[in-house]
């Protein structure tokens, strides 16, 4: 074949894609780095990020910003000691704030931690447990009632997938009333009267709180939870 009809790609088609593979050499470091961290139990020495997990929409993931990711780190930590067991369910991105802010000189508790989450590449974590909604109790034995406290945002917006996943938060917990679980549920605002009414018992009602994701989200969301404090409060 003549080299003058070989196709050849526009200088705006080849910047494109050397971005493109530019960007994933760099998520590849980010991820490979974080797995040298892992080896040293992650030593604090710097902030874990969520940069090295990009996000697949098509497995409905959407993390939450730095700050929304802060804010429900603290509640759950608010109060905490070393006895206290928190789950977290399918949000790795609180996951991750926990794990900063434990790692800092702020808290002095050490609460023991467990991701539930069905993306292999969190295995990097030792709390890591893998977890599948639909699937909702296929999960270690030893984890069947042990948390006082737990916070769950199911992947899909879809009553199936919600009331699979108050099914795992019901079999995690130690109890099911306000006084004894520190509950929290962030999902969408078309799944209220559904949300309200699976952890009804648990006292969960809507807040004033409105999550912010990292890039966005077009679905109006909100925080559920069964208790008060400085960030939100009871919407009604």
């Amino acid at each position: 074949m003549d080299d003058d009809n070989i196709p050849q790609l526009s200088a705006g088609a080849l910047d494109a894609l050397k971005a493109f593979y530019g960007e994933r050499d760099t998520r590849q470091k980010q991820f490979e780095d974080l797995r040298d961290q892992a080896e040293n139990d992650f030593d604090g020495k710097a902030n874990l990020s969520m940069d090295a997990f990009t996000e697949d929409w098509n497995a409905s993931q959407f993390w939450y910003n730095d700050e929304t990711a802060t804010i429900l780190a603290r509640q759950l930590l608010d109060g905490a000691t070393d006895e206290t067991r928190i789950a977290v369910v399918s949000a790795p991105s609180a996951f991750i704030q926990l794990k900063n802010l434990l790692s800092s000189e702020e808290y002095s508790c050490r609460p023991h931690l467990t991701l539930l989450e069905f993306d292999e590449r969190f295995a990097v974590f030792k709390e890591f447990v893998q977890y599948d909604f639909q699937q909702p109790v296929k999960l270690p034995a030893e984890l069947k009632g042990s948390f006082d406290r737990i916070i769950c945002d199911p992947p899909f917006l879809s009553q199936d997938c919600q009331t699979k996943a108050a099914l795992t938060v019901r079999w995690l917990a130690k109890a099911w009333a306000p006084e004894s679980l520190r509950l929290i549920v962030c999902t969408g605002e078309r799944m209220e009267p559904l949300i309200e009414k699976l952890y009804a018992k648990a006292g969960s009602r809507t807040t004033t709180y409105e999550p912010k994701h990292a890039k966005g989200l077009s679905n109006e969301f909100r925080c559920y939870s069964n208790f008060e404090c400085d960030v939100w409060k009871w919407s009604k």
